[in-house]
């Protein structure tokens, strides 16, 4: 289980640590950075894929994803005596992102994402404004110390912890890759390996499709399906998986408490699988072409949260997207039992939502609030957030 998220630099997150529980919701008003916090965990999972370079790009390059704001505010600027201005930069441009484990023998991650150097390199590149991973580290524990590092990254030098001494890996890693994914051996650094499968295993869900064309909609070749599709299209095959191999009861459970009444049945025709709803007082089950939105969108989170293959980490960003206040609580409840197997971070501005997850057990509230444009966490003091240290460049 991960303890904490730290992020810095990244739009409005310009030091932020978020600490983390098994159920961790997170939430604020709008343009406090929920979103961003969303987003930068969906870049450290493209680490572990080798994605985290294009995915900056997407976003409009490392420039356009960094913090706008001065490097430090001084208390006068925070009191209004002075106004925000930018001060002479003590540090080089980074975004930083990482996790700690919440146990020793959990493991930690952080990199480091700078700007290339700006005299041109060795032989002429045209991909001289790529950005560069310039550190990774990985330790075990909750803290980041020079006892409990295990890997190290720096430029294109690895090295890798043994016993008290570190050996050198001779094989130098690009800039435009991490550690993660270039340098994988089960013997020399089991740590990263097994690190790497964890992230590679975190899943996210994010506004599922549920208007006319959506896949869901629509009759779909199936197959054994225990982790939903990101867009839903497998949905049919998923919840037959689910009658299946998982918990058959608690799929039933989960229709009858938000729609008492209903019940679910997967009609095969041939080898494509469609959806059917029988609901109280109608002579026929509707498809699901013809369900609404929100009947679709909330079928759509039980057989996402009921997956017969948990993951270690699921974050779920705005599940609260076109459903109606009254299936809230219901979906608080999904989302806690799903708690019970995998690690979740919740994203949402719905009170309702998030008063049917407050008595979970070991439940972690996350408040945002901004000032002077940057992201603070506004419900928790200083001794309630965990410490954070970044390796140094």
């Amino acid at each position: 289980m991960l303890s904490a998220l730290a992020i810095a630099n990244y739009r409005s997150l310009r030091q932020l640590t978020v600490p983390l529980g098994r159920l961790t919701v997170v939430t604020g008003a709008n343009g406090s950075g929920k979103s961003s916090v969303y987003r930068a965990m969906r870049l450290l999972a493209d680490i572990a894929n080798g994605g985290v370079i294009r995915s900056l790009v997407r976003e409009g390059g490392l420039s356009s994803t960094l913090w706008a704001g001065p490097e430090r505010f001084s208390a006068a600027m925070r009191r209004g005596e002075l106004p925000v201005q930018g001060t002479r930069r003590n540090e080089p441009v980074a975004l930083k992102l990482g996790f700690a484990g919440s146990e020793s023998d959990e493991f930690g991650y952080a990199i480091d994402i700078g700007l290339p150097p700006p005299s041109p390199p060795m032989p002429p590149t045209a991909f001289s404004h790529d950005p560069e991973i310039k550190h990774e580290a990985i330790w075990s524990g909750p803290l980041l110390r020079p006892a409990a590092q295990l890997v190290d990254r720096k430029g294109a030098a690895l090295r890798l912890r043994e016993g008290k001494s570190w050996q050198a890996v001779g094989r130098p890693i690009p800039a435009f890759a991490s550690m993660m994914t270039e340098y994988a051996d089960p013997h020399a650094a089991p740590e990263m390996l097994t690190l790497r499968e964890q992230m590679r295993s975190w899943r996210f869900y994010d506004h599922f499709r549920s208007d006319a064309d959506a896949p869901a909609r629509q009759p779909q070749l199936g197959t054994y399906t225990p982790v939903l599709a990101n867009d839903g299209a497998d949905l049919a095959a998923a919840l037959q998986t689910i009658r299946e191999i998982g918990d058959d009861e608690a799929l039933d459970r989960a229709v009858d408490d938000a729609f008492p009444g209903a019940r679910i049945e997967i009609r095969v025709a041939e080898d494509r699988f469609e959806t059917l709803m029988h609901q109280h007082g109608l002579l026929r089950p509707l498809t699901a072409a013809e369900l609404s939105d929100g009947t679709l969108r909330y079928l759509l989170w039980i057989a996402a949260l009921l997956t017969p293959r948990p993951p270690s980490l699921l974050v779920l960003n705005e599940p609260e997207t076109s459903l109606h206040p009254d299936l809230l609580p219901a979906l608080g409840r999904l989302i806690a039992q799903a708690a019970r197997g995998s690690q979740v971070i919740v994203v949402s501005h719905a009170a309702r939502l998030i008063a049917a997850l407050e008595d979970s057990e070991d439940l972690q509230s996350v408040v945002l609030e901004k000032q002077f444009g940057e992201t603070r966490i506004a419900n928790l003091d200083m001794s309630e957030i965990p410490r954070w240290e970044w390796p140094a460049r």
